[in-house]
């Protein structure tokens, strides 16, 4: 067995142990670490696959980003333990049904002659090869449009967000920094002349 192979095998055993703990944990805190390192030893498994890139994408966006927004999130809520656990006997049998069926149709993928591993070895590339570089040009030609269309449809899930969420309601107090940038000196303050009153002493002298 060579020293590859024994990596994979690593971090194959660390991944699914993580998978595991993170639907067995009974602490969401716990639960959301073990999903940290179960993407952590993914993107060693992708480093062996000289996929790069990708690795290094999981670790800074998922990683970096997304699992430290969700570990915010259920540190900052007041999460009941015990309500969560009421509803697990009443749809396990649900879940196992479910999982079942999902291993049934990993074996028949894996099973299957046109989806098998044929034993092939990963193909060794040059010192200055660059799989960054690669997949830009498989993006940008052979996949253009497949990536065009996912670029569209998220901007238009963040147009969407932004409209949901800035949508006028009467019951919410916001400010309108537009109006507030174009208010004129006239619109607000009115000057107002008023005749000043002679003293009493001045009007007895005269």
């Amino acid at each position: 067995m060579s020293f590859e192979t024994l990596v994979f095998y690593l971090f194959a055993a660390l991944t699914v142990f993580a998978a595991l703990r993170v639907i067995t944990a009974r602490n969401p805190v716990h639960a959301a670490l073990f999903l940290v390192l179960a993407f952590c030893s993914m993107a060693g498994i992708w480093m062996l696959l000289e996929a790069e890139f990708l690795a290094i994408t999981l670790v800074l966006v998922y990683v970096g980003a997304v699992m430290v927004l969700f570990l915010f999130v259920v540190m900052m809520l007041d999460v009941d333990l015990v309500q969560l656990r009421e509803g697990f006997w009443r749809w396990f049998p649900f879940g196992l049904l479910l999982a079942a069926i999902m291993v049934f149709e990993m074996i028949g993928v894996l099973g299957n002659r046109q989806t098998a591993g044929t034993g092939a070895k990963l193909a060794k590339h040059a010192a200055d090869y660059s799989n960054t570089k690669e997949l830009g040009r498989l993006i940008y030609t052979d996949y253009v449009y497949a990536f065009e269309l996912a670029a569209v449809l998220l901007l238009v899930a963040i147009v969407a967000a932004i409209a949901l969420t800035l949508r006028r309601r009467k019951d919410v107090k916001s400010q309108n920094v537009a109006r507030q940038v174009s208010v004129r000196r006239e619109d607000n303050v009115r000057v107002v002349q008023v005749p000043s009153e002679p003293k009493a002493g001045a009007a007895k002298t005269e």
